[in-house]
């Protein structure tokens, strides 16, 4: 550890709670050992009965300062909640890439995914008893345009106290430009946080986490790379999880969360946390 650099509290948030068992087991053990402090849940998912939220609850109580979010979810292979939500395909969300391209030409109806948002907000407020800490998106919807707007508005109507997800590093450009996928969310990013501002919502400060899963690197080198000039209050996204037959069924992102998982579980993730004056406490 540095001892002439200020300590940094960060939040690491494992996305997808709800969306299958195996997945809830992973995170509730990193949670328990005090390896997250975040999780964000997705109430569409088939996995968030009453005895998954129970035992998140649980463990999160005895965990300090441990936020639980709402996973707002508007991408296949998931359903709306609502009943006349559209666009859909096949019964379906509209899958992401579909999904940004509508926003980008304004072929989505804000008044309709508002109010499966709002939905959502209930659903999280009926299985938690409370409205979540905040409020982020599965696969970054929350910042498509259209999308944002309704996403902002239904969550100052539902969940005034939350913070939001905003999806940039705020790197320099030779650095933004090395990472397509980073570079999108930086773009998307822009008009949230001045929508976010302009609504007196809080939202993280900074954001890192995303990385190319086909590529399964070595998951101890990437989070370096994320906390290296992460500021206080930064936010780092991750998805630990345990494979099972729900998880590959709904997405493609399977081993790479075992991976995620060993490496925060092990010895050498607090380790790099000291090393770089991190904290999750």
């Amino acid at each position: 550890m540095n001892d002439t650099a200020p300590l940094r509290r960060i939040w690491l948030c494992a996305d997808d709670y709800g969306i299958a068992e195996g997945v809830n087991r992973a995170i509730r053990d990193l949670i328990g050992r005090f390896r997250l402090n975040a999780t964000s849940v997705m109430v569409v998912g088939p996995a968030i009965g009453r005895d998954e939220v129970a035992a998140l609850q649980d463990v999160a109580a005895r965990s300090p300062r441990c936020a639980i979010g709402l996973h707002a979810t508007l991408t296949a292979p998931f359903r709306p909640l609502t009943m006349h939500f559209r666009p859909t395909d096949g019964g379906m969300f509209l899958p992401f890439s579909q999904l940004l391209r509508s926003g980008l030409l304004r072929r989505l109806d804000p008044e309709i995914v508002h109010a499966e948002l709002v939905v959502q907000l209930a659903a999280f407020q009926e299985l938690f008893g409370r409205p979540p800490d905040f409020v982020d998106g599965h696969q970054h919807a929350q910042l498509f345009p259209q999308v944002r707007d309704a996403f902002l508005r239904a969550v100052k109507e539902a969940a005034p106290g939350a913070w939001v997800r905003q999806g940039a590093r705020i790197l320099p450009l030779a650095q933004r430009l090395a990472a397509p996928k980073a570079l999108v969310l930086d773009i998307l990013s822009v008009q949230f946080r001045k929508r976010a501002a302009a609504a007196n919502i809080r939202f993280n400060p900074a954001f890192a986490g995303a990385y190319d899963f086909s590529r399964q690197p070595g998951f101890g080198v990437l989070m370096r790379q994320f906390l290296d000039g992460l500021p206080d209050g930064g936010l780092v996204m991750c998805h630990p999880g345990f494979v099972d037959d729900t998880l590959i069924s709904l997405d493609p992102l399977t081993t790479q969360r075992e991976t995620e998982h060993a490496f925060l579980g092990s010895a050498d993730f607090p380790q790099l946390l000291a090393a770089n004056n991190v904290t999750l406490s």
